[in-house]
């Protein structure tokens, strides 16, 4: 009797490849939150110096400019958005834990249209559990998901499982 060689399987490497991919995808993300969050946290202390004040977001724009030309998204726009992001979540102590978990863009997708925090933390939650797109994000902001989900409801959103 002769025995049997058993087959590879070569999806098993694939997928071993994919699930690698997706980590080292979610570590580069969490760590540019994290910077943008260290970012904003500083330039916030710094702009409510009654020494420096607001004009010292263009001032650090312009130095990195000069400094450092190949580092993008460290512009006025982008600098002032990462004192935001940093203001806007400092002091929600649910959702602090949550910031590094989604996208940059959909940071800034939630930021600019929602009206308060129980529906920036809908979306954020949202995002996590759904793993959504910047496109599927903009799709819920854009039909008004959180309002139609409280008025349907007549209740505040559900405590979501996050992982």
């Amino acid at each position: 009797m002769s025995e049997m060689t058993p087959t590879p399987d070569f999806n098993r490497v694939i997928a071993i490849i994919e699930n690698s991919r997706t980590r080292a995808l979610k570590a580069v993300n969490s760590e540019l939150i994290q910077m943008y969050w260290d970012v904003g946290e500083y330039l916030s202390v710094l702009c409510t110096s009654s020494f420096f004040g607001e004009k010292i977001i263009d001032e650090m724009a312009a130095f990195i400019a000069k400094n450092n030309p190949g580092v993008k998204g460290f512009n006025r726009r982008g600098l002032y958005r990462m004192r935001q992001f940093y203001e806007t979540y400092k002091d929600d102590t649910f959702v602090s834990p949550l910031v590094t978990q989604i996208s940059w863009t959909n940071h800034l997708l939630i930021m600019s249209k929602s009206k308060s925090p129980e529906e920036r933390r809908f979306y954020m939650e949202l995002c996590i559990r759904e793993r959504y797109s910047k496109r599927e994000l903009e799709r819920q902001l854009d039909s008004s998901y959180f309002e139609r989900y409280v008025l349907s409801s007549g209740k505040q959103p559900p405590e979501f499982v996050t992982r």
